[in-house]
């Protein structure tokens, strides 16, 4: 496949860019651009000019991507075409002259193609790819791709005009991300994902040889993010829940179904499946819906009893909503009731486009921690209660995370908790060392 790029060979106050046009042994020529930027300002790795105030950086940054999709689009156009051409220094110099006199065809193609559009191809084609494992893209990951483009359709509507695939710079960012603060009512990190799917989509349209912006990856377009308030449990909650008697067959189901949960790391997806057919020879055994890893689990003592109270089978199957609802209750007869720093989903009607619209938004504030408990508490206080335990590989194979990053902004581990591991240690070094006196 023919390819073009960029580099500079001088080291001047001002240097002259040269265009490489090349096709393994079959062909590679270069000319000079005759575009000049000043010393340090180029960059090889991401093929622009850096931010500079000496030269209009952004559009000479435009024509560069121009003249490459225009020079392989002539290339591409004559192989259909069926001529015969050899690519020589004349003919890349004849190429260049005519996109510099007469701007680029491809600009004039790529007016017409709106962001939107972009992205519905880009999603009708996803089933079709891999990912680096190759593997097929899974549904929710789609399912995430539908949802932003849904977003950037909103904030089109709200705007009044569609957006351009070559408009996506950082005042698209600016802009949008005020809407889904604003009038969407999102939290930081719902944003951050939908900021890393347009550089997601960014990405593919330069693979497309697609004229966008190359703002995507300054450091300025950045993902939003904040400090999750997920709450955890501790040892001596989860037992006073497992002890509690409720009156209730449905809480007592409620309960056992928690106490499986916090004591295996499953995600409700993967636990409320659970059967008979998943215990085998003392290990619940399952591959992770979401990402479709097989997870192998000893069974606690807690879960072997709850099963041993119920014939060898697991509790009664309830649907994840009311397990939502019930764990709850549990957990305020329990007496999970101190005031905690937690999110709480609050519903409130906002307006957009013009039509009124009922949402539901996670709410900081102190709680009775009861109210903070749901689903979620089971894979965080599973991963938080073991490390630094046992070794954090070991709990990334059945939580599911995929790097150590990942799940060490997943646990919730205070700095106090930090000291108290610390002082821990001292006190054991402390007398490992009087033992060996």
């Amino acid at each position: 496949m023919a390819t073009g790029s960029y580099r500079i060979k001088t080291a001047n106050d001002q240097n002259s860019i040269y265009y490489r046009f090349k096709q393994g042994a079959q062909f590679d020529v270069e000319i000079s651009t005759d575009i000049q930027v000043p010393d340090g300002r180029w960059s090889s790795t991401k093929q622009q000019v850096l931010p500079t105030i000496d030269v209009d950086y952004k559009n000479i940054n435009l024509k560069l991507k121009e003249l490459d999709v225009f020079v392989n689009k002539e290339f591409n156009d004559s192989k259909i075409s069926g001529k015969k051409i050899l690519i020589t220094g004349k003919w890349l110099k004849e190429k260049m002259a005519f996109y510099f006199k007469n701007g680029s065809k491809s600009k004039k193609i790529n007016e017409q193609i709106f962001f939107a559009d972009f992205i519905k191809k880009f999603i009708e084609d996803a089933p079709k790819r891999k990912t680096k494992n190759n593997t097929p893209i899974k549904r929710r990951t789609i399912q995430d791709y539908q949802t932003t483009l849904n977003k950037i359709e909103d904030f089109e509507k709200f705007m009044g005009e569609k957006v351009n695939l070559d408009s996506v710079d950082l005042n698209f960012h600016s802009n949008f991300i005020h809407y889904l603060e604003t009038v969407a009512a999102l939290n930081d990190n719902t944003i951050g994902g939908y900021i890393n799917n347009v550089k997601l989509f960014c990405r593919s349209a330069i693979l497309k040889r697609h004229v966008i912006s190359m703002d995507f990856k300054e450091k300025q377009f950045y993902s939003p993010s904040n400090t999750t308030h997920d709450i955890y449990l501790q040892e001596e909650e989860i037992i006073k829940i497992y002890n509690t008697a409720y009156p209730q067959d449905y809480l007592d189901n409620a309960r056992d179904w928690l106490i499986i949960g916090l004591r295996t790391g499953l995600r409700v997806s993967d636990l409320l499946t659970l059967t008979r057919k998943s215990i085998n020879d003392g290990f619940i055994e399952l591959r992770n819906k979401k990402t479709d890893y097989p997870v192998i689990i000893p069974l606690h003592r807690n879960v072997s009893e709850i099963l041993e109270k119920r014939d060898g089978s697991f509790p009664r199957k309830i649907s994840d909503t009311n397990f939502n609802v019930y764990i709850k209750e549990v957990a305020k007869i329990a007496g999970l009731i101190e005031m905690t720093t937690g999110g709480k989903i609050s519903e409130r009607t906002i307006e957009i486009n013009g039509k009124k619209e009922t949402i539901h938004r996670k709410v900081i504030g102190e709680y009775p921690k009861h109210e903070l408990v749901s689903s979620h508490i089971c894979r965080r206080t599973f991963a938080t209660l073991l490390y630094g335990k046992i070794d954090t590989l070991t709990i990334m194979k059945i939580t599911g995370h995929q790097t150590e990053r990942q799940f060490l902004a997943y646990v919730k581990i205070t700095p106090k908790e930090y000291a108290e591991k610390l002082k821990a240690y001292w006190k054991l070094m402390g007398q490992l060392e009087i033992s060996n006196n």
